[in-house]
């Protein structure tokens, strides 16, 4: 059995998220609050709910830690639950014993951790914390389900929930409005700022930055690399490696710095189709020029928005073009932001409502 088909088998192992038979409908104007449960802070509540909840005449919303987990502080009574990502044994059973009295319970997801967990590049502590947080809760939470959102309709394709309603990015300013570009005549800074899961793309962008350094003595890289991915950048002078952080810190650290180049290559992977293209984020809070593969996520190949293939010469070609053109740089910029600014703009417009 091919590595392909024996991933689709070990997904079909696994639970996924389903809405309950009957949900509930309501109209968020007769939700009395919004509490929102995850691992927080995190990328996902700040890039796809942050903006929504806090847009005119939504109620208010609270927001807890899993980790940290108080019903004493909870009040269920019209209360519309949304869970982010992940759950805990406390909170579900706060959930079944409120069930009647909550305006109902959602759901949001973006990316197909069935994917990762039954995918190669993920470390078992890693996959071990997805099934514990992610896929196991789903056994008692699908009975309660109501409202299921996830990230792109690749996302939804992949799961095969019909009734589950597409919530695209939607950032608030605050999380990209940062850095306007580097000062002319610093270092350009190329960067690949990934997770632990990402080993193939490592693979990919190495020789390519090895071309860049030997192109190029004016550059620097930074690489943010899992332990399995960080072996393979040894060897390479003027390139600075990056353990993953914590999204607070990983903030920080923009605030603080800045880069020039932002690399995003996505290689044809299950996990990869249901990727959103919330790189177009981090590259605005950078004032960086994105370089994005082609893909679901960021569109068809279109070297004039510097959309490629997974072709390593058209990529040193293309970074190579934006390492000695300072306003093609900005113009690539500028573009990643009117990308986010559309985002916002859909995601916060009339009709645009969660329900």
């Amino acid at each position: 059995m091919n590595m392909g088909l024996m991933q689709t088998f070990r997904q079909l192992l696994l639970p996924r998220p389903k809405r309950k038979p009957h949900p509930r409908i309501i109209a968020m104007s007769a939700v009395a609050r919004i509490l929102v449960f995850g691992r927080m802070p995190n990328p996902t509540f700040d890039y796809y709910l942050a903006a929504r909840l806090e847009a005119e005449a939504m109620p208010p919303f609270e927001v807890h830690d899993i980790r940290r987990f108080d019903p004493e502080t909870l009040e269920a009574e019209g209360s519309l639950v949304i869970i982010v990502r992940y759950a805990s044994p406390a909170l579900l059973r706060w959930i079944a014993a409120q069930d009647e009295k909550l305006a109902g319970v959602g759901l949001l997801l973006d990316d197909d951790i069935a994917a990762v967990i039954t995918g190669r590049e993920a470390d078992p502590g890693y996959r071990f914390f997805l099934w514990y947080r992610a896929v196991w809760p789903l056994y008692r939470l699908n009975r309660h389900l109501d409202w299921l959102w996830l990230s792109t309709p690749g996302l939804k394709q992949a799961l095969g929930e019909p009734g589950a309603k597409v919530l695209p990015p939607c950032p608030a300013p605050r999380f990209w409005q940062g850095h306007d570009g580097r000062k002319q005549g610093d270092a350009v800074v190329i960067a690949y700022h990934a997770t632990g899961i990402h080993v193939s793309e490592h693979r990919f962008l190495r020789p390519v930055v090895e071309q860049l350094l030997a192109l190029r003595p004016e550059i620097r890289v930074e690489i943010f690399a899992g332990p399995k991915a960080q072996r393979l950048w040894t060897g390479l002078d003027r390139v600075q490696l990056f353990a993953p952080v914590s999204w607070t810190d990983y903030l920080a650290m923009d605030e603080a710095q800045s880069a020039d180049i932002l690399l995003v290559p996505l290689m044809a992977s299950r996990e990869n189709a249901s990727r959103s293209p919330t790189k177009h984020i981090d590259a605005a809070r950078m004032g960086a020029a994105g370089i994005f593969s082609a893909s679901a996520a960021y569109g068809p190949a279109d070297p004039s928005r510097f959309i490629l293939p997974n072709d390593p010469g058209l990529w040193v070609k293309a970074i190579v073009t934006l390492i000695d053109d300072v306003a093609e740089r900005a113009a690539q910029a500028e573009r990643s932001r009117f990308i986010v600014q559309g985002l916002l703009r859909q995601g916060t417009e009339p009709g645009s409502d969660l329900l």
